[in-house]
Parts: structure tokens; C-alpha cells; sequence
């Protein structure tokens, strides 16, 4: 099953999105919150995010979904500190939320790494009003 983290400059939205994915997609055990710093402080540490990456995969590969710029560049700086392992992991261009949800479903329905990824991706184009 494809893997997912939740980057987030704050532990509790890490943990929020991570606990409301889970409520969608409860077979799925490889969400992984990386929020905040080791203190709980705002912010995003690279280190943090690799750890993450390492304890969602489960072979599939790993998808990220990060919340602001500097999210999105600690998400970065963690996939080239794995270079050398072997896990396949990308950051996908979504909204940490509604990504999640699309993301984590269609990863616990089996679905590929690629197909995560558009999953996620598509929740960026959906009307919350009707």
C-alpha cells in the first residue's frame, strides 16, 4: 500500500489531518503525521519528514502532502536525503486536506503511486459549494 506524510508547520494539523484520513480510509496504518518541530513548536524540519518517509513505506512508495512553502522545501530537502535508500517517494501538488482524504483512500483501495498522486491532485479543482 502506498504510504503518506503530512507535512505541516504545526504538529496539531498533522496530526488533525492524519486522524480525519484515517476516518476514511481506516485500513490504511502508513499515515504519518510530521508536524511542527521535536518540541511542538511551528515549523518544519527535514530530518523530521525522512524519519516519516522511512515509517510510512511499506514498498509502494510514499507520498507527501505539505502545507506552505517551507513545508514544501523541508519535504524536498527530506526526499534528496533518501536518495540513497531505496524508496520511491514524491511530493504531490495538492491541498494538505481534501488531498489527504482523496489520497488515502485511493491508496487503501490499492491503488498505485501515480494514482495517489492524481487523487490527491484532483482535490485541488473541487467546488466545496455547490
Amino acid at each position: 500500500m502506498v504510504g503518506l506524510v503530512i507535512v505541516s508547520h504545526s504538529w496539531k494539523i498533522a496530526e488533525g489531518v492524519v486522524d480525519l484520513a484515517l476516518q476514511m480510509a481506516a485500513e490504511h496504518k502508513h499515515i504519518i503525521a510530521a508536524g511542527g518541530l521535536e518540541d511542538k513548536e511551528i515549523g518544519t524540519d527535514a530530518t523530521r519528514i525522512m524519519e516519516a518517509i522511512k515509517e510510512a513505506d511499506e514498498g509502494d512508495g510514499v507520498v507527501l502532502l505539505a502545507d506552505l512553502g517551507s513545508g514544501v522545501m523541508s519535504a524536498e530537502t527530506a526526499i534528496e536525503l533518501l536518495e540513497d535508500e531505496d524508496i520511491k517517494v514524491k511530493l504531490a501538488d495538492a491541498p494538505i486536506v481534501e488531498g489527504a482524504i482523496a489520497a488515502a483512500v485511493e491508496a487503501a483501495t490499492g491503488g498505485s503511486m501515480e494514482e495517489v498522486i492524481a487523487a490527491a491532485e484532483e482535490a485541488r479543482g473541487e467546488s466545496k459549494l455547490s
